[in-house]
């Protein structure tokens, strides 16, 4: 199990720098051909963190924190692939900017609960 964890928390930190890289371009209207290899990664990155939240509940990580993490990971693609038509026009920034904070937020804790199932299995 913790070599599992392992595994999917270095696909994460692999696949993050890539989606964070693919959304600035986009930002700034560049390589928009992309959109679809970033909503694909986007689904391998919710797919991670919830085999990690899987993963965590057998190590008996707090309930609360895999619940948090299974709900996060239904919240990033709902916002990811409706977030086009919210807020059109000028105030389509804060959408962009909820998007961006919404997947850093699930890299995050995909990172922190990879750590956790190994502090866990370590005990």
């Amino acid at each position: 199990m913790r070599t599992a964890a392992t595994v999917c928390q270095m696909l994460v930190r692999v696949v993050g720098p890539i989606m964070i890289i693919l959304g600035v371009l986009f930002w700034t209207g560049n390589a928009l051909m992309l959109v679809p290899l970033h909503m694909l990664l986007g689904l391998v990155v919710v797919l991670l963190l919830w085999m990690l939240a899987a993963l965590a509940a057998f190590a008996r990580v707090p309930a609360g924190v895999v619940a948090f993490a299974t709900v996060w990971g239904l919240v990033v693609p709902a916002l990811g692939v409706t977030q086009t038509g919210l807020l059109p026009g000028d105030l389509h920034w804060i959408v962009q900017i909820l998007h961006l904070a919404v997947g850093l937020v699930a890299l995050v804790l995909a990172d922190r609960l990879g750590g956790r199932i190994k502090v866990r299995l370590a005990v």
